[in-house]
């Protein structure tokens, strides 16, 4: 597993309304880019913290419908260079032409899903109907936000980083991911699960960020039962969420959550 050196400190001028100046030194969360490869393509450069890239290559083969339920986690290569890091994986034999498809309908320099896709087609597909359920209620909910933090040192040393959790149903985080991406922290652990073979089990999906439409389609395909997330939803991802049957609940914070699809006891 790929893990960043320890991040190196930065000098700043910490400077107050009242004109005082004081040198501090800070961590930065490690911004670099990752050049995926499948089966020997170029497919895509993402901008992300450079840890736990397997988890992250198998992720985001997943979200790019390029690996499905019943195929095994990616074998992954990675080669550091100056410039960032090239992470190679092969595909199952079975996944060329779902790969040769998508390769005409993306370009190779984008992290964000929709940029660079070439119609309109492509960027908003279809979603299966998502057949999982959640057993988590209200307590579990609010169990998970206030513990939350402790699972996220990145974030924790430098104030930069999003967190994607996977929450038991009792409440109780039981795998985290973090990334200075939204997209690629929830990639990560939906690789990670992938990668040790750890399901849902009737719980659910906790991330730190808004819930873009993005967000969304990693949940359901990734066969998540229920999506929490920190701050609001877009209009497109609550429709999203809708039409899949995936139960939402955004501006979770310590005093209250809205809860889209879901009864919450």
């Amino acid at each position: 597993m790929h893990k960043p050196d320890p991040a190196p400190l930065s000098r700043f001028d910490r400077v107050d309304p009242l004109g005082s100046v004081l040198p501090v030194d800070r961590p930065l969360a490690e911004e670099v880019p990752i050049a995926i490869e499948y089966n020997g393509i170029g497919y895509a450069v993402l901008m992300a913290t450079p840890a736990d890239l397997p988890d992250l290559v198998t992720g985001f083969a997943l979200a790019e419908r390029l690996l499905g339920e019943g195929d095994a986690a990616l074998d992954v290569d990675l080669h550091e260079s100056g410039a960032g890091v090239v992470a190679r994986a092969t595909l199952p034999a079975g996944r060329t032409n779902a790969l040769l498809d998508r390769v005409r309908h993306r370009a190779t320099d984008s992290s964000c899903g929709l940029c660079g896709i070439e119609n309109l087609e492509q960027a908003i597909r279809p979603l299966p109907p998502l057949a999982a359920t959640t057993q988590a209620g209200r307590a579990a909910i609010f169990r998970a936000l206030d513990g939350l933090r402790a699972h996220q040192p990145l974030n924790a040393a430098t104030g930069a980083a999003h967190a994607a959790a996977l929450v038991g149903a009792d409440g109780t985080i039981r795998l985290a991911r973090e990334d200075v991406g939204r997209h690629n922290a929830f990639d990560k652990l939906i690789g990670a699960m992938r990668r040790g073979h750890v399901g849902w089990d009737g719980g659910f999906a906790l991330l730190s960020s808004r819930c873009s439409y993005e967000l969304v389609e990693k949940a359901v395909l990734a066969g998540c039962p229920l999506l929490v997330t920190i701050s609001a939803p877009t209009r497109l991802a609550a429709q999203r969420a809708r039409e899949a049957g995936l139960p939402l609940v955004v501006l979770a914070r310590a005093d209250a959550v809205l809860a889209q699809g879901i009864a919450l006891d």
